[in-house]
């Protein structure tokens, strides 16, 4: 069994951001774009990452970026507040992967997939929250603390995984008593998220009932994203479609505006 408290022990035992990272996300939230460029090109890692960020032609910029003003600029605040939770991240991803098949490469594509994805969706509907778009970083997080937990069981996992043939949530809800969403919700918690970041990952789920209007209709879209991206070829190679039950019920009413906004596009 993964107790609650293992879980808890594990979330609050992640070290806190940098002081600098700090810096640059309280000038983001004050839309102060160049003291946040600032403060991050005092950070020598922080600032490659966002040169090798923008430069990937997921972002389809025509030309290589180098100056971290510029690059400030043209993400803008929404974008590069999600990129510096990207990062933030980054930070916590295993040195090596030994659950999941995934190295850096691989985890940081799904993470830029979700968040251009996402931002695609919100843009979309016509909303410019930084909160709502924050909402994303949550199940890249998860995916972390859920290789770090089954990596102390692992044994146990692969018993279950080879005797009764179950995918890894099924796993993680009978060693745990949560899943993959509830994880999302905790580590939101740990991490004094606004409330409206994890509402819309947990109702995601497709279970949950007396939610706003808002976040009901947020949490189909990101379902589907969900659902999407961890059914690409990188996401089931590494084992991470088995954590998403896709609910087509759920969704049905906005299922063929995700399939011409995301998956005609894409």
């Amino acid at each position: 069994m993964i107790t609650q408290e293992e879980i808890h022990e594990y979330i609050n035992s992640i070290p806190p951001s940098p002081k600098i990272l700090k810096e640059v996300l309280s000038h983001l939230n004050t839309g102060e774009l160049s003291k946040a460029a600032h403060s991050a090109a005092e950070d020598p890692a922080l600032k490659l990452y966002l040169q090798n960020i923008v430069n990937k032609p997921i972002y389809s910029f025509k030309n290589d970026v180098k100056d971290i003003n510029q690059i400030f600029g043209i993400l803008g605040l929404t974008q590069a507040k999600q990129i510096i939770y990207n990062y933030m991240i980054s930070l916590l991803t295993p040195k090596k992967w030994e659950l999941f098949d995934l190295n850096d490469k691989s985890f940081s594509e799904i993470q830029d997939n979700l968040s251009v994805q996402w931002k695609k969706v919100l843009e979309h509907k016509n909303i410019r929250d930084n909160d709502i778009f924050t909402s994303i970083s949550l199940l890249p997080a998860s995916i972390i603390v859920c290789e770090a937990l089954f990596k102390s069981k692992q044994d146990n996992v692969n018993l279950l995984r080879a005797s009764n043939d179950l995918d890894y949530n099924t796993i993680l809800q009978r060693l745990s008593g949560m899943d993959l969403y509830d994880l999302c919700y905790e580590i939101a918690k740990a991490w004094e998220l606004p409330d409206i970041t994890s509402a819309i990952v947990l109702a995601s789920k497709g279970d949950k009932e007396n939610v706003n209007e808002e976040i009901q209709t947020l949490s189909k879209w990101m379902h589907l994203l969900f659902f999407y991206q961890l059914s690409q070829p990188i996401a089931t190679s590494a084992g991470l479609n088995d954590f998403i039950e896709f609910n087509i019920e759920y969704v049905q009413d906005i299922y063929e505006e995700f399939q011409n906004l995301i998956m005609e596009e894409s």
